[in-house]
């Protein structure tokens, strides 16, 4: 759908909240990028990561031609050899030794095409998503729950309701476009409440009016003491439960079971916070509970779904608005892979693999000359399957498990000695590609043409507005063409519309209301249709009439008799820890990158805000292991070790670490933080356990610490520690040194690429430590290194933006080596907000001239004004220079 001119609409390809985003590309090629004001996922609003797409467009980096071992080919002959190889691995070995890998990346028209190749032609269910890792227990919470992977509300519901439960869930940084829409609500209704169940004090905590400080994995044991309550409270719905339910005695048993002190041992959470939680829940009529990758990543997973789905269908607090369990899903398109069956123990549209009749109705529908008769090993079982030689060809798809998959290392291993690997990505420098045998280039966002799903079941188009670089194709041809070499039939695709209308078709094949996920009415969309479809949620059937978009408020569940499940869950052992690993770790992201960085990274704005992986740790817990605030701390686990930057604060719950998942070999020396985390799985799901891995931390002894702006992108620096990234005008990189080096001069020559006859002006101050050296050609900057004993004290910001400034007066080139601008040059400090670039030096100006408030400070600013997730630093900044102030 063209918005006019240049002007296309087309949906962001992060998290899972599908906005809508206007790209437009001027005369000269340059892109721009705006929220869509008309789209019902975001009415106009952009997170960070949104608002800078425009910026990760370019070609750096790209794969642009097929390469077989390093060697550039065709595509014909690339797409011969692997037709080839996974044609003879089937014939020797069956079709269990083959293996697709695919990602919540790939719009839905690629996964269908992949799932049916796969599960309907090869044979096989050994097809699974990176999507394991990030909601797999919402899909089998569902599943046990409402007899269908069904998401039953909306994103209205979040407004409408008087009560949000946040668990598990940063939502201002993971999910920053609802977390906006939620503050606007309550900023409405200041009497609707919200409460953020998370071990740590995250600055979605801004807006909670109660923060639960909960123990790892002391959900279930949470939501168990909420259902043991509800059954005794007048917010019990007993004519929902006998219409509607089964099992609820089972599992009222099972919850009033546990003792408040056994509760209490269990969340860690003290008596009167659990008595305002849970009067909170049966006095609030409208209440939605949203959790996101704090419940699904989990030994117990599935159960704490089902916890969370249990205390709703108690109530018959679910389908009607402002109410319900409510899934945030992690990727842009993981929904949309679970319709078409993505999973390795799924079938295409919300069909189940255990089910004779769906295999034979999907077969039947395909004309496939088999169909899959068992569930596919799951993402973690896959790989250990790659590792002991059952799987002998895999196929990765826009994904980098070498980075996100736990026990890493391991999972490099069996990648490096599998026999045949072929990776289709678009970028040729990833920790995962490196590895490839057979590497394809595919289509990137701006490039791409189909389909994604959001977290409340609202299909968008994703639209090309720029040509397909070099030679790249898009991941379903790539596929199809596959499938056409390996002689099936039914991969004659030429267009993603065709492949969407089949995947409409199969939806309502043999339904008649009898499965949830039903988009009939889209079987004759045809091409002009496809490319004016616009945004809508499911179900959408054939005969539309009034279809709700909420389910279950009058039961009418997928169970064979229409019936939700109670399900009797038990609170697990919460504490992995031991006395060599005596801290729990907790991954996951943070507000401006996105999972391995292979797009964020390529925008100075996304790195301003943090621009290294750290370990925060409670300040007490610090001091006993001798670490030091913006010192350098190793942690390791049984499975790895990382090396990261400690950032000692309050947030963080004594005895507790979180580390980013974002950094990997390409952007640091050694912060991969998932080689430390164990292959525990969750026993329903196969979900990974990611967030309550047991570990030890020390300070990494260092002798000298460094910071470097470079012209030219480092290239392998020898150093113990490194920490690279993207700035305006070059690069940025973090160092540390646990020996020293014999010669800097040489040492920066390697690292920058500085030419033999350029000189460097510096000083070298022996007593100190400090040592500074500034690289000028002409007056360019080329490189700057700064040294010290201790973490360096350098205006960072103030010297990366050195790197574009004009350095003819010797005096400007002097102020660089003394790493501080002068008087007529202010340092805008470190970077709170990344939609405007502004840096905490500003706010802090701003607050001084009588800016005490958020709303304020953005007026005079324009810090906080577009996406908001930088609200609550900036609150915290005004907190304290008010503190200040007073003493």
């Amino acid at each position: 759908m063209q918005a006019g001119g240049n002007t296309t609409r087309t949906t962001c390809p992060y998290c899972g909240v599908g906005c809508g985003v206007i790209a437009t590309v001027a005369d000269s090629g340059a892109v721009t990028v705006k929220g869509d004001p008309e789209h019902p996922a975001n009415f106009g609003r952009l997170c960070s990561k949104g608002s800078a797409l425009a910026e990760t467009v370019d070609l750096d980096g790209r794969v642009l031609v097929p390469e077989i071992l390093g060697r550039q080919t065709d595509w014909n002959e690339a797409l011969d050899l692997v037709a080839e190889e996974f044609s003879k691995t089937i014939a020797e070995h069956g079709p269990d030794s083959v293996a697709f890998y695919v990602s919540g990346q790939l719009l839905t028209e690629d996964y269908y095409v992949a799932n049916k190749l796969m599960k309907g032609f090869i044979g096989s269910a050994n097809i699974d998503t990176n999507s394991r890792l990030c909601m797999s227990s919402s899909v089998a919470g569902h599943r046990r729950a409402f007899g269908s992977d069904t998401v039953p509300g909306t994103y209205e519901d979040i407004e409408l309701a008087d009560l949000v439960i946040l668990t598990g869930s940063n939502l201002a940084w993971c999910h920053p476009v609802i977390y906006q829409r939620l503050a606007a609500a309550k900023t409405a209704r200041p009497g609707m409440k919200i409460v953020v169940i998370d071990p740590r004090r995250t600055m979605t905590c801004d807006i909670a009016d109660l923060h639960l400080g909960i123990r790892p994995d002391g959900d279930v044991a949470l939501f168990m003491g909420l259902l043991a309550h509800l059954a005794q409270s007048p917010a019990i719905d007993q004519n929902y439960i006998a219409a509607h339910t089964q099992g609820f005695g089972e599992a009222f048993a099972a919850a009033s079971a546990l003792s408040f002190i056994e509760l209490m041992e269990r969340t860690g959470l003290p008596a009167m916070q659990l008595r305002e939680f849970f009067h909170l829940f049966e006095t609030t009529e409208k209440v939605v509970t949203c959790y996101s990758q704090g419940v699904n990543q989990s030994a117990s997973g599935t159960d704490k779904v089902n916890a969370i789905i249990n205390c709703h269908l108690a109530t018959g607090r679910i389908g009607r608005p402002g109410t319900g369990p409510f899934s945030l899903t992690g990727q842009p398109n993981a929904m949309g892979g679970r319709e078409v069956g993505g999973l390795a123990n799924m079938l295409a549209a919300h069909m189940a693999i255990e089910s004779a009749d769906d295999r034979d109705r999907v077969q039947r529908f395909w004309a496939s000359p088999r169909i899959a008769e068992k569930p596919g090993l799951k993402a973690v079982d896959m790989f250990r399957a790659v590792a002991d030689g059952r799987i002998k060809a895999l196929w990765i798809m826009a994904t980098n498990p070498v980075v996100s998959m736990p026990d890493a290392d391991a999972v490099e291993a069996a990648i490096k000695a599998c026999p045949f690997v072929v990776v289709s990505d678009i970028l040729r420098d990833t920790d995962t590609a490196r590895h490839a045998h057979v590497l394809l280039p595919s289509v990137g966002w701006g490039e791409k043409d189909g389909t994604v799903t959001n977290s409340e079941r609202r299909i968008s188009r994703q639209r090309w507005f720029l040509s397909a670089p070099g030679e790249a194709k898009a991941d379903w041809w790539q596929m199809a063409e596959v499938g056409r070499r390996m002689d099936f039939d039914g991969f004659d695709y030429r267009s993603a519309a065709e492949i969407f209308a089949e995947h409409a078709a199969l939806s309502a094949f043999e339904n008649e209301g009898c499965r949830d996920f039903d988009i009939g009415a889209c079987v004759e969309i045809g091409k002009e249709g496809y490319d004016a479809l616009a945004p809508f949620q499911w179900p959408a059937p054939l005969a539309l009439g009034g279809s709700d978009k909420r389910f279950f408020a009058d039961g009418g569940f997928y169970h064979p008799d229409r019936k939700a499940r109670f399900i009797a869950v038990q609170a697990p052992a919460t504490d992995r820890t031991n006395e060599q690993y005596p801290l729990t770790l907790n991954t996951g992201r943070i507000r401006d990158h996105w999972h391995t960085m292979t797009r964020t990274a390529k925008s100075a704005r996304l790195s301003g805000h943090i621009a290294e992986p750290f370990a925060e740790l409670h300040p007490r817990d610090a001091m006993e292991l001798g670490i030091r605030g913006a010192g350098l701390v190793e942690l390791e686990s049984p499975h790895g070790k990382a090396i990261v930057r400690a950032l000692v604060t309050e947030r963080q719950a004594r005895g507790n670490v979180f580390v980013p998942m974002h950094w990997n070999d390409q952007f640091a020396a050694k912060a991969r933080i998932d080689t430390l985390v164990a292959p525990v799985t969750d026993p329903f799901s196969g979900q990974p356990a990611s967030k309550n891995i047991a570990i030890a931390a020390r300070p990494f002894a260092a002798c000298f610490y460094g910071f470097a702006v470079s012209a030219l992108k480092p290239l392998n620096p020898q150093a113990d520690y490194w920490a690279l990234a993207k700035a305006d005008g070059g690069w940025r990189i973090e160092l540390a040194f646990a020996d020293p080096v014999e010669d800097w001069v040489a040492w920066c020559r390697g690292a920058f690429g500085i030419p033999a006859e350029i000189e460097p002006l510096g000083y070298a101050d022996h007593q100190s430590g400090d040592l500074r050296l500034a690289f000028f050609d002409g007056g360019k900057l080329l490189a700057a290194l700064f040294l010290a004993n201790e973490p360096v004290a350098v205006a960072r910001n103030w010297a990366i933006g050195q790197l574009a400034a004009e350095h003819t007066d010797l005096r400007k080139r002097f102020a660089i080596v003394a790493g501080r601008p002068g008087a007529d040059q202010p340092d805008p400090g470190a970077t709170v907000c990344s939609c405007f670039s502004v840096g905490v030096n500003r706010i802090i100006g701003a607050v001084r001239t009588g800016c005490h408030s958020v709303e304020a400070v953005g007026k005079a600013t324009n810090a906080g004004t577009n996406c908001g997730s930088c609200r609550a630093e900036i609150r915290g900044i005004i907190d304290g220079c008010l503190a200040a102030a007073a003493e």
